[in-house]
């Protein structure tokens, strides 16, 4: 810890001599015009974006724009507007003030920036690293999704495991809970990523944009990245002079779901600031399976603060927000003759009663819940030191603390209380040259302090972690070839500490604090556990672009990723996911190596793209239920409901692809259609693998999802921005499960239908009055399974014959969104008076 603090101080004093020594760098100004290429009239709220230095605007009702206070240097520029093709160039502000842009019309989006895996923006299609990027538009009309992870979780190569409509992991390519990282705004999210049964601590109405990197990112983001990166980043400031905002409402017929927010943002003289307050809550969900699922109900209250500045420095942006999440725990118990849910009334759960309607009716969060809370305060800077290079500085704090309250009879006290502190550190020093060379060199890492409250089931010990990764990336463009490659070294340290349980104390066990730990009824708990892990990971790729229509793209890259803490230590019951969970600490380290291999064509009317992966794990590490002698589950006597499971390792391969096909004839009209295919093969440690064995768990069956979607961006008088679709999703039969021990049955296909519509409502001199997002899902109301669903196997110890186990998907809902902006600015009160 001593020299983490050490660290941050070295850190923070070189901020300060950089703002010193480069607070006198010269300012660029750029303006232009934005119109359209087919008939030369200008486009209004055509949006002009600096990514590297967090600054944009959008085009007045004559297609203008102005961007002041500019660092002078070279920096991509971003052009993009709803139902036409992004414009992305680079431009040198200390020789170029003037910039127009004609915008083509079209159902793609052609030049697509990212920044996630990079220290300075890029176009998409200049990266060899396969990625996929959706920005507000496609995040505005996935109004029905729970969160917001749910919102991408369609992406080809992109999947969820979910508990309910609240609670989704993001898996990319069969991987996910610690070997994917979820970022905010670059800073990596930290809590508790082993449990199955709570989601991404994200309000989902903060995120403007969202980025994957799909395959190992360990390179930049070291351990736990060796599956993927998810990087969810909130909105942009506002064009200089202004302060505006808007007031969002959501509702969904399925679930009752109400969801409300409220954004407001100012930019004044590089003085940014924004705030975002959200709330939501929802009933139990139903399907016609089913009827209403006890216990799947919440409410989510959340919080963001953003205060920054914009100066030919670069910036400086300071965020805080809170996470708070009351969810519902679901068991999937059933009367085993109505079939009727029932719930928990007593501690020794001897008689269970059935779930009166009223109950499955409300919005009133039962006994038995979760009680989730982040806390987090993290800074983004980026110090332009001249002559083209850059210092990126992205430090974080945040407090997660997680309880489950498992006891009917005494409400308030926690079954489960985990109390996890994560500082984060990133430090990224990037140089271009003139003759297409980028280079970056950088370190980050972590340290993590997690503590047990007063709690009565202890899963995982407490304890320390420290993570430190230095690396270094080199880029070069050789005209229509771009190279990329990358090293880096991590080392991850656990400290977990021995602990001790009485369990004669009172009604329940609780932490042994006393000095005689052979007193009666104290019993081991944890060993203590002082492990390091380190290891090597990097990249090479190239990205080949024989025309502006047709590249090719290929990636060959090492992941590292060191066992968790519940991989390691745990010992103890975790209630919401209804198992007894038992570490290893002779664990060894993952290891990756993945090769990618893509081309893509775009034509005037057709976009086409495969993309395949091939994917080595050493050393992967899965659970593996413990049996009895005679076959049965082992139980622990203390905790009989729950079924023991261990950690195991082996070696594993996943591989697959995706395809695409987009056929658009006219600008306003695309048949989109993708293909997602995932195979995850134990590969065992050298002997035969038992049939039970041999596939991975959690790996999505075939998908294919077809839309045909029409965008009229001009639309009809004061109507514009128009748009409608209609969706089908095929999910083939998961016949390639993880069969032993029951843990995963067969799954099978089915096919959803979904349909969206929307516009905005403008006044008369173009902007936007109010924005209306229709989407339904599920409009056939199909009774389906998915197999990345965990409410699969939520039933009954025992069912009769005949009887399919476990709880259904949601049925059809419709979701209706309203979006009201409004401006608050000087300059629209003077509008709005002269009008």
């Amino acid at each position: 810890m001593k020299y983490h603090i050490k660290l941050i101080g070295l850190l923070f004093i070189l901020l300060a001599n950089t703002v010193i020594t480069k607070a006198d760098n010269a300012i660029g100004t750029l303006s232009g015009k934005v119109t359209d290429k087919k008939d030369g009239s200008p486009i209004i709220g055509a949006t002009i974006s600096i990514p590297d230095l967090k600054t944009g605007t959008v085009t007045d009702a004559n297609g203008n724009f102005v961007l002041n206070h500019l660092s002078k240097g070279i920096y991509l520029v971003q052009v993009s507007y709803v139902g036409y093709s992004t414009v992305s160039q680079r431009v040198d502000f200390s020789k170029t003030t003037e910039l127009n842009i004609q915008l083509q019309a079209s159902s793609i989006e052609a030049g697509e920036v990212v920044i996630t895996g990079v220290s300075r923006a890029t176009e998409l299609k200049k990266s060899p690293i396969p990625m996929a990027a959706v920005g507000k538009a496609f995040i505005d009309q996935r109004s029905a999704a729970g969160n917001v992870i749910d919102m991408i979780a369609n992406l080809p190569g992109v999947s969820a495991v979910t508990t309910g409509p609240n609670i989704s992991k993001p898996f990319i390519h069969g991987l996910g809970y610690n070997r994917v990282i979820t970022l905010m705004d670059g800073i990596r999210q930290e809590g508790q990523q082993w449990g199955d049964e709570h989601g991404v601590e994200v309000d989902q109405n903060s995120i403007d944009r969202v980025e994957v990197i799909k395959g190992p990112a360990s390179l930049t983001y070291g351990s736990d990245a060796i599956g993927g990166v998810v990087n969810l980043i909130s909105p942009p400031p506002v064009p200089e002079g202004t302060i505006a905002g808007s007031v969002m409402a959501t509702y969904g017929t399925n679930e009752g779901l109400f969801n409300n927010s409220l954004r407001l943002q100012g930019n004044n003289n590089g003085l940014v600031w924004g705030t975002v307050l959200s709330a939501k809550e929802a009933k139990d969900y139903q399907n016609q399976h089913d009827g209403r699922v006890y216990a799947t109900n919440y409410k989510e209250k959340d919080a963001r603060l953003m205060v920054g500045l914009n100066k030919s420095w670069g910036y400086s942006y300071f965020n805080a927000s809170l996470f708070d999440d009351q969810q519902a725990i679901p068991d999937g118990s059933r009367d085993s003759i109505s079939r009727k849910f029932t719930k928990q009334i007593t501690e020794d759960d001897a008689v269970r009663a059935i779930v009166p309607a009223s109950e499955l009716n409300s919005y009133n969060i039962p006994v038995l819940h979760q009680h989730v809370q982040l806390y987090r305060i993290y800074n983004n800077s980026n110090f332009i030191l001249g002559n083209g290079a850059n210092l990126f500085v992205n430090l974080g704090y945040q407090f997660s603390h997680r309880r489950e309250f498992t006891h009917p009879e005494d409400a308030d006290i926690a079954g489960l209380n985990l109390h996890l502190t994560t500082y984060t550190y990133d430090v990224k020093y990037n140089q271009a040259f003139g003759d297409g060379y980028e280079t970056t060199f950088g370190v980050n890492g972590q340290y993590q302090n997690n503590t047990i409250g007063d709690a009565t089931d202890f899963p995982i010990p407490a304890y320390h972690q420290f993570d430190i990764g230095p690396f270094a990336m080199l880029k070069k463009s050789f005209g229509k070839l771009d190279l990329s490659a990358g090293a880096r070294y991590d080392s991850r340290s656990f400290n977990g500490q021995a602990a001790y349980i009485d369990t004669l104390s009172g009604k329940y066990p609780q932490l042994y604090t006393g000095g005689n730990t052979s007193a009666a009824g104290v019993i081991k708990q944890f060993d203590a556990l002082n492990k390091t892990f380190s290891g090597f990971s990097g990249s090479f790729g190239a990205t080949y672009n024989f025309t502006d229509e047709f590249l090719l793209k290929a990636n060959i890259s090492r992941g590292f990723r060191a066992p968790s803490i519940a991989e390691l230590s745990a010992n103890g019951p975790d209630p919401g996911s209804q198992i007894y969970h038992v570490g290893n600490s002779s664990f060894k380290p993952e290891f990756s190596v993945q090769e990618d291999i893509g081309a893509f064509l775009s034509l005037p009317n057709v976009s086409a793209s495969v993309e395949l992966f091939n994917n080595n794990i050493e050393n992967y590490i899965y659970q593996q239920q413990v049996l009895n002698t005679d076959g049965s589950p082992a139980v622990n006597p203390a905790f009989p409901l729950y079924n023991i499971f261990t950690y195991t390792q082996s070696k594993a391969r996943i591989n697959g692809g995706e395809f695409s096909l987009d056929i658009h004839p006219t600008s306003w009209l695309h048949f989109e259609n993708s293909l997602a295919l995932t195979y995850g093969t134990n590969l065992g440690n050298g002997g035969k693998v038992a049939d039970s064995l041999k596939y991975l768990p959690f790996i999505p069956p075939l998908h294919t999802h077809s839309e045909l979607r029409g965008t009229f961006a001009k639309g009809l008088s004061s109507i514009k921005n128009i748009y409608a679709f209609v969706g089908f999703d095929h999910y083939s039969a998961q016949n390639r499960f993880f069969a032993a021990y029951g843990t995963e049955t067969y799954t099978a296909g089915y096919n959803l239908l979904s349909a969206g519509l929307g516009g905005n409502l403008v006044n008369a001199a173009g902007k936007k009055i109010v924005e209306l997002f229709i989407e339904g899902t599920n409009l056939a109301n199909v009774n389906y399974q998915s197999n990345m669903s965990r409410l699969k196997y939520f039933d009954n110890q025992y069912t009769a014959p005949g009887v399919q186990r476990g709880i259904y998907n949601m049925g059809r809902n419709i979701s209706f969104k309203v979006v009201v902006p409004f401006d608050l600015s000087a300059h629209a009160a003077a509008t709005t008076a002269t009008n």
